[in-house]
Parts: structure tokens; C-alpha cells; sequence
């Protein structure tokens, strides 16, 4: 009886890790949006991997991790989710115009280096000095953080 609860056991833990694991995937099969993203205000060129990130079972989220250490992170819709750009600018384009004006009117000799969607109301930047904003989904500012 011991033998079978202990096989039982390690097949479920088996079972939870594979469903657990990330699928990788190609270019092409990112959303529309996603791509677009990409080619406009980054590369296909150095992308050393996309996946698809799975929680408890479920595809959750693309991941596209660059060479150089970008990371984006894009909703199965290919919204946009995270941009981390490894200490580097994340280009203007990418953030809404509130959060760009804020950044450059209160802290002008900053940038932010990361842009996340934190849950679906709110919104935190990354800024090279080590301050983190949080923005509403209005993208007014909410909080700060000092690293």
C-alpha cells in the first residue's frame, strides 16, 4: 500500500511540474499586436527565446527574452504586460504620454528602465536612479518607492 501511495504520489508531482513548465514557441506565433510591438520599438534580431509562460496548468502569458537581457512580457491577446530593458531606456513610445511628462517634469535627469502592468489597476515604472512609480489605470501617479 505504501509503494502505491508513494508512486501516486510522484506521478501528481510530475504531473504539477509539467504542467507548470513554459512552452516555447516561435515569432510567427505571437499575436499581431505582439509583433508589432517588437518591430516597431525593438528587433526580431536578438531575441534568444519566446515562451509561453503556464500557471497552474493554463497558458498565461507570452515571454520574450532578448541576448542583451530584455525581457517583454505580453497577455495571451498580446497586450502588452512588462518591459524590462535591463538598466537601458524603454523607448518613449512605449509609455503613455501622462507617465513620460510626469517622469521628465519630476525627475528630469531620470528614465524609467521597466514598465509593468502590476495588476489591472495599476501601473509601476522603473527608473534608472532606483525609484519605483505606481500609476492608476488613469496613469496618475499613486506612490513611490525608493530602492
Amino acid at each position: 500500500m505504501k509503494k502505491i501511495v508513494s508512486l501516486l504520489l510522484v506521478v501528481l508531482a510530475f504531473t504539477m511540474c509539467a504542467c507548470s513548465q513554459d512552452r516555447v514557441v516561435k515569432y510567427s506565433d505571437l499575436p499581431e499586436n505582439a509583433k508589432k510591438i517588437i518591430s516597431e520599438y525593438f528587433s526580431v534580431e536578438g531575441i534568444s527565446s519566446i515562451s509561453i509562460d503556464r500557471e497552474k496548468g493554463v497558458d498565461s502569458e507570452y515571454e520574450v527574452r532578448y541576448d542583451d537581457g530584455i525581457e517583454i512580457d505580453f497577455s495571451m491577446k498580446g497586450e502588452l504586460i512588462k518591459v524590462d530593458c535591463n538598466r537601458k531606456q524603454v523607448p518613449a513610445g512605449i509609455l503613455p504620454e501622462k507617465v513620460l511628462t510626469y517622469v521628465q517634469n519630476n525627475y528630469p535627469s531620470s528614465f524609467v528602465t521597466e514598465w509593468e502592468k502590476s495588476d489591472k489597476k495599476t501601473w509601476k515604472a522603473e527608473l534608472n536612479s532606483g525609484i519605483e512609480l505606481k500609476f492608476n489605470s488613469n496613469y496618475q501617479i499613486i506612490g513611490t518607492d525608493k530602492d
